[in-house]
């Protein structure tokens, strides 16, 4: 049996949370009640007060946690360089935002930070200290366009073995292993109007390694209805998936960074009655982490494309991880 640890993040539940259908404690209680032993706050969603935390939403946290058994393990933090309307934030201020977000986390007792790439290399390297300081691991998102090889996250490497700091390492979102299109984004375009042939030809060509402006002309040149633009913006964007021949080299990114991650987020988008992901191949994915000993927490992060709520997708996604990682 694996040691890995399994959570979920609460933004799982995020259109329950933003229709008023849950609060704060009904999140809680779902993802304890889905089979997790801790879940991720993703800060700017849930916390009152934030940035700062406050003694009362702290109270409610150690509360909750009495009475549902699981508490906040991971703070999700949102380093938005775009906060002004006239300028990106600097470094400086960067860094200073990141503090504070390090200062709530270690109030809340999360020993995990996700900090976003809109962080530089340069900032984040300044972040070690502070990190040690509140003894919070902050873990840069690998995220969707990008994969452990990318060199945007390379630089990231860089900074993670010339500081030799055990506090800065990373956080691989499993979508960026994703081989299939989005499901969900097929499923609204099919809604929409749109011809399944002419999906299956935006996914071939995207397959291909063609541009996207190039998909757009030949898909749209075999008479393709507009309401595709959505679902091909997907394949090249924050929703891509790889060739399956690609599988193998994606995998092996994984081994080289797990050594430096402080948790995975188990991305999915859809799963059907059989609790099979749609896009992101599990079956490929558990066995790596079984294999290298990985014995952190891996973290449930829907993303409600369908926008009909993730409580009972949450369920399927423990279960199937489970399953996987051949707990009972």
């Amino acid at each position: 049996m694996s040691n890995v640890k399994l959570g979920a993040t609460l933004f799982c539940y995020g259109t329950e949370y933003a229709r008023f259908e849950y609060d704060f404690e009904e999140c809680v209680k779902k993802a304890a009640l889905a089979g997790a032993q801790g879940y991720e706050i993703v800060a700017t969603q849930m916390i009152p007060s934030y940035p700062n935390v406050s003694d009362e939403f702290l109270g409610k946290v150690h509360a909750l946690k009495e009475k549902y058994g699981i508490g906040p393990v991971s703070y999700a933090a949102n380093n938005d360089k775009g906060m002004r309307n006239d300028r990106n934030l600097t470094d400086d201020e960067m860094l200073a935002d990141a503090i504070i977000d390090l200062k709530s986390a270690n109030k809340l007792g999360c020993k995990v930070m996700r900090v976003q790439y809109m962080m530089s290399p340069e900032a984040f390297e300044r972040l070690a200290p502070y990190a040690e300081l509140f003894d919070v691991h902050c873990g840069i998102e690998i995220h969707n366009p990008e994969t452990p090889n990318s060199p945007n996250m390379q630089r990231y490497l860089e900074v993670i073995k010339r500081t030799g700091s055990k506090y800065l390492g990373f956080v691989p979102d499993f979508g960026f292993l994703s081989v299939q299109p989005n499901k969900p984004q097929w499923m609204k375009a099919l809604k929409a109007g749109v011809k399944e042939e002419h999906l299956q030809l935006a996914a071939k060509l995207r397959r291909d390694g063609v541009s996207q402006e190039e998909c757009i002309q030949q898909v749209m040149a075999a008479g393709a209805s507009p309401a595709i633009m959505p679902a091909i913006a997907g394949m090249f964007g924050f929703v891509q998936f790889h060739d399956e021949k690609d599988l193998p080299e994606l995998l092996q990114e994984l081994r080289d960074i797990l050594p430096y991650s402080f948790e995975c987020h188990g991305k999915f988008h859809y799963l059907d009655e059989a609790c099979h992901e749609a896009s992101i191949p599990y079956n490929e994915i558990i066995p790596v982490l079984i294999e290298e000993g990985f014995d952190r927490y891996l973290i449930c992060e829907y993303e409600d494309e369908l926008y009909c709520g993730g409580t009972e997708f949450t369920k399927r996604q423990m279960i199937m991880e489970k399953k996987l990682l051949g707990i009972k």
